[in-house]
């Protein structure tokens, strides 16, 4: 399939897309301010500066379009049938740059969650946005509310409802 537009539009369209406020960022990120959660966004201290940065969780939200990021087996992801070696080049320098970031990320302690493009779509919107409330909660109770086990050593243990003094 030919391209409708010429080399001159097209730049011009791809020139007009942007990283950052896209729509599937935007519906993650009032999903998330209507459930409570308060976030950064695109914080510069961060490997990546991911899209939304909740400090409270120690969590990164890296919200990636199918296309720019090469979501294998996605059909919203496809090589351009014009200048397809620099096409491939471009979306394997963006995935290598992701794992690396991640992985940055990871060392540093903090929590990533990936979300695709293709992930917002309505039909499985819903989905998407309860797993992500979930796995937000997850992190925060292993991270915040630690069980503790406690070691009392040789001697007497004693259990909730025992005495440990005898009854008079």
């Amino acid at each position: 399939m030919t391209d409708r537009l010429t080399p001159e539009q097209r730049h011009a369209v791809m020139a007009a897309i942007h990283g950052k406020g896209t729509k599937p960022e935007v519906i993650v990120r009032r999903f998330l301010w209507h459930r409570g959660y308060r976030y950064r966004l695109n914080h510069k201290f961060l490997p990546g500066k991911p899209d939304v940065v909740l400090r409270k969780y120690r969590t990164c939200i890296f919200v990636n379009g199918c296309f720019w990021h090469g979501h294998e087996g996605c059909k919203l992801y496809s090589v351009p049938k014009t200048n397809t070696e620099f096409w491939q080049k471009k979306v394997q320098r963006n995935k290598e740059r992701d794992a690396e970031v991640l992985k940055q990320i990871t060392e540093m302690g903090w929590h990533s969650i990936v979300i695709w493009e293709c992930q917002l779509k309505p039909n499985c919107r819903e989905t998407t946005l309860q797993y992500l409330d979930y796995t937000l909660n997850l992190f925060f109770l292993r991270d915040q509310h630690r069980v503790v086990d406690y070691e009392i050593g040789e001697g007497y243990v004693t259990e909730a409802a025992e005495d440990i003094m005898p009854f008079e």
